[in-house]
């Protein structure tokens, strides 16, 4: 019987992760209730990079944006140069003041500290309050709790093997045994079943409401002209949509460590 308290604990574990799944949801949905979904409006480049890939992803569309237009000169070795010091508006007066007075730094850190300004924040709030962004202290999003299920699954998968392979006679037969474990196993992938058919995709920073806008992006940026266009999909799809070598390369540069 040295089986019965694994499968307790395979029991245990996928409850768990089940039973934080379920809440995760409820309470992203309970915390977008009662908010302006965002019904009729347009999202900005800002708001769409924030949608899709947080506060790095908006950092990474300004530092673009104005290397496209040659206010910025990211080269390929991984340094960003200043070129006009008069930003356009608080994101790019948050880039140029992370780069610093001498006009010239090092991507990586740029990109940080861009990342975490106070006009992120700014984005941050107002798509919270438009109910198109998952707030900060609604607790763990979706995306993290069906990674978690996922876990559960393989971490029973773990214990039926180990359940299995016990060398310690049992009155119970294998098959038995591995039925005994399949139940468990059934609760996670039907929990990863029904939050696919509800909830997917799964976005950290967007809520329903801001992914069925940020799902329409793509059709009303398609007249809006080619540099529009680029930009929108870098907000989306993150650095791989860069069309410009010279400009993935200044991203993909890292620091050698001493």
């Amino acid at each position: 019987m040295f089986w019965v308290p694994l499968l307790l604990l395979a029991w245990a574990v996928a409850g768990a992760a089940c039973l934080r799944l379920c809440l995760t949801a409820v309470r992203g949905a309970a915390a977008v209730a009662g908010h302006d979904t965002g019904a009729g409006r347009d999202l900005t480049l800002y708001e769409a990079a924030f949608l899709s890939g947080g506060p790095a992803r908006v950092a990474d569309v300004t530092l673009v944006a104005m290397a496209r237009q040659r206010r910025l000169l990211l080269a390929h070795t991984g340094w960003a140069t200043v070129v006009d010091p008069r930003g356009r508006d608080e994101m790019e007066r948050s880039v140029i003041r992370a780069i610093g007075p001498q006009g010239q730094s090092p991507l990586a850190p740029v990109r940080t500290a861009a990342a975490t300004a106070d006009a992120v924040r700014g984005i941050s709030e107002r798509l919270v309050g438009a109910g198109l962004a998952v707030p900060d202290g609604a607790g763990t999003t979706v995306a993290d709790a069906v990674r978690q299920v996922r876990l559960a699954g393989t971490a029973v998968a773990g214990l039926a093997a180990a359940a299995l392979l016990m060398p310690v006679p049992s009155d119970m037969p294998r098959h038995l045994v591995a039925l005994w474990f399949t139940l468990p196993l059934i609760l996670t992938l039907g929990c990863l079943a029904i939050a696919r058919f509800e909830v997917h995709p799964y976005s950290r920073w967007a809520s329903p409401a801001g992914q069925r806008l940020l799902g329409a992006l793509p059709r009303s940026a398609g007249g809006a002209g080619d540099d529009r266009t680029c930009l929108t999909s870098v907000a989306v799809r993150g650095i791989r949509a860069v069309g410009e070598p010279e400009l993935r390369a200044a991203f993909a540069h890292r620091e050698p460590r001493h």
